[in-house]
């Protein structure tokens, strides 16, 4: 495993009369220009039958207050009932795809899915472009920067089952050759 895993909560709309769904999904990124993501889901997640089902999800970032919150989601089925009540989330509306959001998440990302395929034994990939994000104010600068400090973000250390902050700044993309301006 790897560390850090990203810590996102993915939601979806659920089947008509069921409760929207929110998930814990291995996320990546699998393009930055245009913006591009991978959600990985096991064949037993009811997001993975959500996800064949519906073409749009949002991937909502939570942060640290809100990992009480995201354990909550990633220990439960769906099954259980609804998820957003259970963790005591708060369903919001997308602006551009048809998904639920997270109100709490600072940044929410809307996809579209544009493939997927199953990978054997037991999972399925989605790959989806990011049609939409919106951003609370002081999470992005006026050029859609992320602003780290201005925003409590974790992660998970695949490997060890633990959560962390994004900690202190200790370097940028291009500082070997003095560039500060790459945002991928």
């Amino acid at each position: 495993m790897t560390p850090p895993v990203p810590a996102i909560l993915l939601t979806v709309r659920g089947r008509a009369g069921d409760p929207d769904e929110i998930s814990v999904l291995w996320t990546f990124v699998v393009n930055g220009d245009p913006p591009q993501i991978g959600v990985s889901a096991g064949f037993e997640h009811q997001a993975r039958e959500l996800l064949d089902l519906h073409d749009e999800f949002v991937l909502n970032l939570p942060v640290a207050s809100m990992v009480e919150a995201f354990d909550t989601v990633d220990m439960n089925s769906s099954r259980v009932g609804d998820k957003f009540a259970l963790s005591g989330l708060t369903r919001g509306a997308a602006s551009v795809v048809d998904a639920p959001t997270v109100a709490e998440a600072p940044i929410h990302c809307e996809c579209r899915r544009i493939a997927s395929f199953e990978v054997p034994p037991v999972r399925k990939l989605f790959i989806a472009e990011v049609v939409a994000t919106t951003a609370a104010e002081g999470a992005v600068d006026d050029d859609g920067r992320l602003i780290v400090p201005g925003v409590d973000f974790f992660g998970m250390t695949a490997g060890s089952g633990e959560h962390y902050t994004m900690g202190r700044r200790i370097g940028n993309i291009g500082m070997t050759v003095g560039r500060d301006d790459i945002r991928y």
